[in-house]
């Protein structure tokens, strides 16, 4: 039994901090996110009927647009309680708050926002397809915001489900510490229960028990007995590293108790040295009670991770410890708009309390606001409260000013903590209402949908004067149109989709910036030569200051820097925004009357400009890392169809009959591929993408593209 910290919880809050537990459902597409959640749901007594993603009903997939296709668009957050019969939280009520994040790659924002804000994440795999490329994805998010995790391995009733191969799988290709903690019983439609690592126990479930709240605690079946000690002694010698009681233990040849082991996995699980792995099988209602006792018995409470880090407002760091009894501060994770209350701001609470009626400052606006309400989310119902406590996840009504990734504090305190970052848009198309009466609606529903949505943007074309959106792929972009037409009530025509090029340079070039202006009281006076350099891929834009002497004050550093990154967003080749460089400000001039912040921007512009004509710049499209899974008999279309696409093949395996074929493909080959992938393969192939890099456009493309530039130019 653990004891209440008390000094750390206000007397007044119903669950102790060292109870509670914020985590995440993560995973690849179709691996059984939305079930896990919804049977979680179930047996901890937040529902009373299991719903079905394929049927949609399932809780947390509320949206039509998700129900429709069977898939999560958004993340949802929910809470549920559980009182582990075992284990070191035994007879404890504890609570859980689960958001169930999308896997789908046009919705990554939503994982990655979710799991800034999360102490703790179930990955759930496919124990027939092992480590998809989403999962890569999920789990380089994961360790980018260094979130404790244990895995799920679903499907066990699957048809060539291996429960061993997926853990090797997690191990080789994520570099996971990754240990059975649980072992199955059968495999496929013998998949009958699991065997308990840690209690050396079996669970087998009742045939007849279609809801799998009943299964009777056996002794372990004497032919998996020798499995079962050789899969508990790799358990403990996979701990002993970050353990010393237990690696005493271990090299005195000492009994392990089940409470010192528990210990043991949950330190090297907190510290991210250790991945805990159960089988289950979420459709069938077999292993969930098992995951969330080991959700409550070895994932953090906020009490466990490390302070987390804030920034005054002079860039000076502080840390925040998780305590009720401090000033307060959280961080804004997500927008939403409630068509009854308005306004949703999802917050998670890292110090502090905040209750209904206080009034928070925002370090952004440098703005103060009054919470008119306090809820927490049931998916899209709600809740109202009066208190929310450090550590809760809540979402706050009445505030008008903030954004995702805005800090709300008090203003004693005037900090800001790290925002979630995002990708950019990979792919745009124009889009015009449908008459000239709903172009205003239309201006609403797009500014709304951008506020809540990091990953898509709202721009208009210098030339045409056309509306231009922004996302993650074509079915980010289809959601985006049914929810204009649906909630806002906006018919609107979609243009073709258009690829977000970059451009870059290739050589190292000097370029001179003036900017001199003489109108016969006081001018304008701003000189800076720029000298750029290629980066490496991905590595963004860095720029150096490397006056000396004073030959540009310091004053004016700052605008010449504000200069290139303005300068940057349109390139010399056809205006695509710039990456990739190192500018290096070497020299300058300045007048001791008519120099200004104003002038030296200019010339940082006009020396950025001048420097990458000369440094060859050549154009970048952004390249899909593409998996597609397809019968035997279709390798050869299948495989014909992506080198015509400009396809680099990268590998082909081979799963039980299914070929999974890995590429690399430029994004504006993949329009209109599923439709062609169903087409080769008589509908029983798929496939999915993610961004992978930006490579140099071919000649005769960089050609047509820069030819279309300049006729835009011309018609201006």
């Amino acid at each position: 039994m653990v004891e209440r910290c008390s000094e750390k919880n206000s007397p007044d809050r119903p669950i102790a901090m060292e109870h509670m537990r914020n985590i995440g459902i993560a995973a690849h597409i179709d691996a059984g996110k939305t079930t896990t959640t919804e049977r979680i749901l179930f047996y901890t007594g937040v529902i009373y009927k299991m719903g079905e993603v394929h049927d949609g009903t399932a809780v947390t997939d509320w949206m039509e647009q998700e129900r429709e296709r069977g898939i999560t668009i958004t993340s949802a957050a929910i809470s549920c309680g559980w009182t582990s019969a075992r284990g070191l939280f035994a007879g404890i009520p504890c609570r859980i708050n689960i958001i169930d994040t999308p896997g789908h790659v046009d919705f990554t924002a939503e994982v990655e926002r979710s799991l800034r804000v999360l102490d703790g994440a179930v990955a759930v795999f496919c124990a027939v397809a092992g480590v998809q490329p989403q999962s890569e994805t999920v789990w380089r998010q994961m360790n980018k915001y260094n979130v404790p995790r244990i895995a799920f391995i679903n499907k066990m009733d699957r048809t060539g489900a291996d429960f061993l191969g997926a853990v090797d799988e997690i191990r080789s290709k994520l570099g996971g510490n990754a240990h059975p903690l649980f072992l199955n019983m059968g495999a496929e439609e013998n998949f009958c229960g699991l065997i308990d690592l840690v209690r050396m126990r079996a669970y087998r479930y009742d045939d007849g028990d279609r809801e799998g709240m009943r299964y009777d605690d056996l002794e372990i079946p004497e032919e998996e007995r020798d499995r079962a000690e050789r899969y508990r002694l790799r358990l403990v010698e996979a701990l002993v590293d970050y353990d010393d009681v237990l690696a005493s233990k271990y090299l005195e040849g000492q009994e392990i108790r089940e409470e010192e082991l528990r210990r043991a996995i949950r330190r090297a699980t907190v510290s991210l040295n250790f991945i805990g792995v159960i089988p289950g099988s979420a459709f069938k209602n077999r292993g969930i009670q098992m995951v969330v006792d080991a959700v409550v018995d070895y994932l953090p409470s906020p009490l466990d991770l490390p302070p987390t880090h804030a920034f005054r407002e002079d860039g000076s760091p502080i840390e925040l410890a998780a305590d009720d009894r401090v000033r307060m501060a959280m961080l804004a994770f997500k927008l939403m708009y409630d068509p009854f209350v308005g306004k949703l701001v999802f917050c998670r609470v890292y110090a502090g309390t905040v209750s209904k009626g206080d009034v928070v400052y925002n370090p952004r606006t440098r703005k103060s606001e009054r919470i008119s309400r306090l809820v927490v989310m049931k998916a899209n119902a709600r809740e109202d409260i009066a208190v929310a406590y450090a550590g809760d996840i809540c979402a706050i009504v009445g505030v008008k000013g903030v954004v995702t990734g805005d800090t709300l504090c008090d203003r004693a305190l005037d900090v800001r903590l790290e925002p979630p970052t995002f990708p950019e848009p990979v792919i745009s198309m124009s889009i015009e209402p449908n008459s000239k009466a709903d172009q205003e609606k239309l201006s609403f529903a797009l500014q709304r949908l951008a506020e809540e949505d990091p990953t898509f943007k709202i721009t208009t074309d210098a030339e045409t004067q056309q509306t231009l959106i922004a996302g993650m792929g074509e079915l980010h972009l289809d959601i985006i149109r049914d929810r204009i037409l649906r909630e806002f009530r906006v018919g609107a025509v979609a243009g073709k989709p258009r690829i977000a090029y970059r451009e870059t340079i290739t050589i190292q070039a000097d370029g001179e910036g003036k900017f001199i202006r003489q109108s016969g009281g006081r001018g304008q006076y701003g000189h800076a030569f720029i000298r750029l350099e290629p980066g490496e891929r991905g590595s963004g834009i860095q720029i150096v200051n490397e006056i000396v002497g004073g030959v540009i004050p310091k004053e004016y550093i700052k605008p010449v820097e504000d200069g290139i990154r303005e300068g940057a967003l349109g390139g010399v080749v056809a205006g695509y925004p710039v990456m990739d460089f190192i500018a290096r400000i070497v020299d300058g001039s300045y007048h001791e009357v008519d120099s200004s912040e104003l002038a030296f921007k200019m010339a940082g512009i006009f020396g950025f400009k001048e420097a990458m004509r000369r440094a060859q710049p050549i154009l970048l499209e952004p390249i899909m890392k593409v998996e597609a899974q397809t019968p035997e008999e279709y390798q050869g279309d299948v495989v014909g169809d992506l080198n015509r696409r400009r396809g680099q093949i990268q590998n082909i395996g081979n799963k039980h009959g299914t070929l999974t074929i890995e590429a690399c493909v430029p994004l504006e080959e993949m329009f209109g591929y599923a439709t062609d992938l169903r087409s080769l393969s008589k509908g029983r192939a798929s496939y999915v993408m993610e961004p992978y890099s930006f490579e140099q456009v071919p000649q005769s493309k960089f050609l047509q593209i820069t030819e279309t530039a300049k006729r835009q130019q011309q018609r201006a």
